[in-house]
């Protein structure tokens, strides 16, 4: 039934991953990010640190981290944040960065100029294997969400992830949540078919 297809919706604010080189240029050698608070996915935590994004038209102050440190750096941000900065950022699946944007991070103790990594996420649902079977769906799969309300609204290509740690959860950027007229707590309904998406993103 349609009610079993139900799935959370989170609206991701602007945030970086950064790697060790990263936090070391940008906190001082050796620092450790510091807990500020848990987010959905297991393991995943908002750091207290944050940084500036400075691109060639503007900067954008207090972007906070995201934990835990990763092999490279990568910064989410969206179709607004671009037009702040003066970039163009392409919509990607977390990791995918080969040929992105590059701008400056700034931190407390140094700067770091990053040549890719910026990104506009997909717009994509986490979700455990049991939800996968309960919807009907596998990794990489691609549905669409509709969300109802006064400004209701129907997200094509949204990426499907499947993973044994992920919680049912998912995630849009503050540009989408705002069209829809999101808050937290929201729901949406998962439609399968009919997705306009052409290709799938690599590993």
């Amino acid at each position: 039934m349609e009610t079993d297809l139900k799935v959370p919706i989170s609206a991701s604010v602007r945030h970086l991953h950064l790697c060790r080189k990263d936090v070391d240029a940008l906190f001082g050698e050796g620092y450790q990010l510091t807990v500020k608070a848990d987010l959905s996915q297991p393991g995943q935590f908002a750091c207290n640190e944050t940084v500036t994004l400075a691109g060639p038209k503007s900067s954008i102050p207090n972007v906070r981290v995201l934990g835990p440190e990763r092999k490279e750096t990568q910064v989410e941000i969206s179709r607004t944040d671009e037009f702040a900065l003066g970039i163009d950022a392409p919509i990607r699946a977390s990791g995918q960065i080969e040929g992105t944007s590059g701008l400056e991070l700034v931190g407390p103790k140094g700067k770091v100029r990053i040549d890719r990594g910026v990104i506009q996420a997909q717009r994509h649902i986490h979700m455990s294997p049991a939800d996968a079977d309960r919807f009907g769906v596998k990794d990489r799969d691609w549905v669409m969400v509709r969300v109802g309300g006064e400004r209701g609204i129907i997200f094509d290509d949204v990426l499907v992830r499947v993973h044994k740690d992920y919680r049912l959860d998912m995630h849009l950027d503050t540009d989408e949540a705002n069209a829809a007229d999101l808050y937290p707590g929201s729901w949406g309904t998962v439609l399968k078919g009919l997705t306009a998406v052409k290709a799938e993103p690599d590993d």
